[in-house]
């Protein structure tokens, strides 16, 4: 038990600087949609709930609070028809190929979300 304890400390510091960072980029991307005051804030609220968990200020229930908000905004945003993200081009081939883009961002953020709550869930390490 006490040689995981520096390891869950680095991961309570690295996954949230991965994930804030992706989330950042995520929002920067975001510039030539057709929606972008939609998605800027949504992937900015996911990039400041990963500053929080890297400061130690998020609570478990808050993370997974989000977490089940993004679960709710993944099942709402999925295409009727799933025809794929297509990733093989750049343009979008149907509206549906738009949405599970859009459904896949989201549930990257519900699983992020999800692995910072169970992060911030165990016990800290003892300081001396």
């Amino acid at each position: 038990m006490l040689t995981i304890l520096p390891q869950m400390k680095t991961m309570r510091k690295v996954l949230p600087a991965v994930f804030g960072s992706l989330f950042v980029l995520f929002a920067v991307f975001q510039y030539n949609d057709p929606d972008p005051e939609l998605w800027v804030p949504i992937y900015g609220f996911a990039a400041v709930a990963c500053l929080m968990a890297y400061a130690g200020l998020a609570r478990w229930w808050f993370l997974a609070a989000m977490a089940v908000l993004y679960v709710a905004a993944t099942l709402y945003q999925w295409p009727p028809v799933f025809e794929g993200f297509l990733f093989s081009e750049i343009g979008m081939r149907s509206m549906n190929i738009e949405m599970a883009r859009e459904a896949g961002g989201l549930a990257i953020c519900a699983a992020a979300m999800l692995i910072l709550a169970v992060l911030s869930r165990q016990p800290q390490p003892i300081r001396r």
